[in-house]
């Protein structure tokens, strides 16, 4: 058999809706048994958080995959303790809601510790959903760890097919059982998504209540939240209805305040809300309401700005502003919030839902504001009333004029200005503000181009 490389999923396959819905395969284990790296080798790219600490994914967590052309979602599952307390016993949980929701199960132990009082209470848990389940004998790297994998035979759940997460050794035959216990999934379709659901990233630093807000939308728990810092480690995409629409937002971790100052897994979580970020059409920055603007705020902010993504502003916590919060918040708007005026704001309580419910117009709002488009006779009368009204002001003896402008795209509105000379980067921040107030683009960026007419050499 050929094996065809995991890496050939598309990143973003939602494919197409007529084809019906893809299959779900929950991948689930005790604590540090190796699923995330073994979910990392099925989808061929360092997506799930991997790090030598138990309990790193604390949520479900789910990715596109495709093997042999058939496409299906891997969700990846926080380490199963049946008898766990406390945190874990919200992960073990979600694991659990995992497997309700998934047409099969992939089963990973340890195959170098051997079955555990664990792994037979999961046993008994999983035989109980009634699901089909594929048995993975993790950490098998030899032939002679072979025979320990074959010992899982016991825990009565048929073969057991030794794997290696971290060499891929055995993999393919693993792949294959998973296709067989999958329900017949849609062929795979490569290329871009066109259409489909609005994708939104809720994005800001940790603690801010974004799971909290997700879960809110959601109706349901569908997120671990917990007071501690970073709970989320993963994005978690989920297709939620709001508004009689249909939208896929992705929880992302909270950003660290340094890069080079996050650990491991950390470090890897706020690389993947950059990309987050990238996958979103708008961003929601979820701001806490009762605690000052920070630097790090900020700097989310640039990301989304420099990203070129739509804005929506949520000044989460409002139930514990008083008037003399409000004051000085008003203040820090103004001065640290000045580059991005034009992002819709609402204020919420994402704990009890309150207000929640505008944040579809909102999102609306930005969406329509990303991708107006002016047409260029349209653009060209504004720039020239621009320019008799407001020259541009004389620099070492020279004026540089707009000679003519366009806007070859949208998403985020983008403008080509050739021009005699290069533009102050004050007139092209006047330019912009005018643009806002004539056209709108509410809650989006605008980028201006400057093309000046070269010197013609004698």
């Amino acid at each position: 058999m050929t094996e065809h490389d995991p890496a050939d999923a598309p990143t973003d396959g939602f494919g197409d809706e007529s084809l019906g819905p893809v299959p779900v395969l929950a991948v689930v284990g005790r604590p540090n048994v190796g699923k995330s790296t073994l979910v990392n080798r099925i989808i061929g790219r360092r997506e799930a958080v991997v790090e030598d600490v138990p309990g790193v994914t604390r949520d479900r967590v789910s990715y596109d995959a495709n093997w042999n052309g058939r496409a299906f979602t891997v969700v990846d599952t926080g380490g199963w303790d049946p008898d766990a307390r406390g945190m874990a016993a919200s992960i073990a949980a979600q694991a659990e809601i995992a497997v309700t929701l998934a047409d099969a199960v992939l089963f990973v132990v340890d195959a170098t510790v051997g079955i555990t009082d664990h792994d037979e209470a999961v046993v008994k848990i999983l035989r109980s959903s009634g699901k089909p389940v594929v048995l993975a004998a993790n950490k098998v790297d030899d032939h002679r760890t072979e025979a320990e994998a074959y010992a899982l035979w016991n825990l009565g759940l048929g073969e057991p097919f030794p794997v290696s997460a971290l060499h891929g050794r055995g993999s393919g035959d693993m792949l294959d059982a998973v296709l067989a216990a999958l329900p017949d999934t849609p062929p795979e379709t490569i290329g871009e998504e066109v259409g489909g659901p609005r994708r939104i990233a809720i994005v800001g630093k940790p603690n801010v209540g974004k799971s909290s807000l997700l879960n809110k939308l959601a109706g349901e728990d569908r997120v671990v939240v917990d007071n501690v810092a970073g709970t989320t480690v993963d994005p978690v995409d989920e297709l939620i209805e709001l508004g009689g629409r249909t939208w896929r937002f992705i929880d992302t971790a909270g950003l660290r305040k340094r890069v080079k100052e996050a650990s491991g897994h950390e470090y890897y979580a706020s690389l993947r809300t950059s990309t987050a970020i990238d996958r979103a059409e708008v961003a929601v920055l979820v701001l806490n309401a009762d605690e000052t603007i920070s630097e790090q705020d900020v700097r989310i902010l640039q990301t989304v700005r420099e990203a070129g993504r739509a804005l929506v502003i949520a000044f989460n916590k409002w139930d514990l502003v008083d008037e003399e919060r409000r004051y000085y918040l008003e203040r820090e708007i103004e001065r640290e919030l000045v580059q991005v005026q034009w992002a819709p704001r609402i204020n919420i309580t994402a704990r009890t839902g309150w207000h929640v419910d505008r944040l579809v117009p909102a999102l609306d709002k930005a969406i329509e504001g990303w991708e107006t488009r002016i047409t260029t006779g349209a653009l060209n009368g504004f720039l020239g009333r621009l320019v008799a009204e407001h020259p541009h002001p004389v620099r070492g003896g020279k004026q540089p004029k707009i000679l003519f402008g366009t806007q070859p795209s949208t998403a985020p509105p983008t403008f080509i200005l050739f021009t005699s000379g290069k533009l102050d980067a004050s007139y092209e921040r006047f330019i912009e503000r005018r643009l806002r107030e004539e056209f709108g683009f509410a809650g989006t960026p605008i980028v201006l181009q400057q093309r000046p007419r070269e010197k013609r050499k004698r």
